[in-house]
């Protein structure tokens, strides 16, 4: 009779989270939540880490509500959220520099392109001004490929190190997050 009654399971009760994690992270985000006693939610009929709209994946978690040290695990998984946020950020930082360059070029030579078309449709017409104005006009609409290139290039040659500084972060804050479970 004692050996049926320790052989029964004994009830856990969990505390639920959904995340929603870009589509390339989805797996750095499983595998630090990991770190601070989360798991997979097994009991979902939908898999977890299944894509949504915009390259999203939709992440659920559980974790054993009686954990210990939750406190200082919640205060890691912040911090460990709050540096993939940084990190988020520092990515679009390079592309988005480069963007406002090469609109800006594109923006000036499409005002170098009006000024030829009106110098050209001008009473008498002013082929010499229409010239100097669309030359330049064509090369702010080529322009823009390559200097966004190169600044999207330099920028991100930049951020690097910060990004990397951010992953060492993340990966010292999972280690003590893993320490305490």
């Amino acid at each position: 009779m004692n050996e049926a009654i320790t052989n029964k399971k004994e009830f856990k009760s969990y505390e639920y989270k959904t995340v929603t994690a870009p589509e390339d992270k989805a797996s750095l985000y499983l595998d630090c939540y990991e770190s601070f006693g989360w798991e997979s939610d097994s009991n979902l009929s939908e898999p977890t880490g299944r894509p949504v709209g915009g390259r999203r994946a939709v992440l659920r978690l559980r974790r054993d509500r009686k954990i210990v040290n939750k406190m200082e695990l919640t205060r890691l998984q912040r911090q460990f959220e709050a540096c993939v946020s940084e990190i988020l950020s520092l990515e679009k930082a390079g592309p988005s520099l480069a963007a406002v360059w090469a609109w800006t070029i594109a923006l000036l030579g499409t005002a170098f392109m009006a000024g030829a078309t009106f110098a050209a449709t001008a009473d008498p017409p002013a082929f010499l001004l229409s010239l100097l104005l669309g030359l330049p006009g064509i090369f702010g609409w080529i322009l823009p490929f390559f200097v966004y290139r190169r600044v999207a290039a330099r920028r991100a040659q930049k951020l690097m190190p910060l990004i990397e500084a951010k992953y060492d972060e993340i990966y010292e804050v999972c280690q003590k997050g893993r320490s305490l479970l």
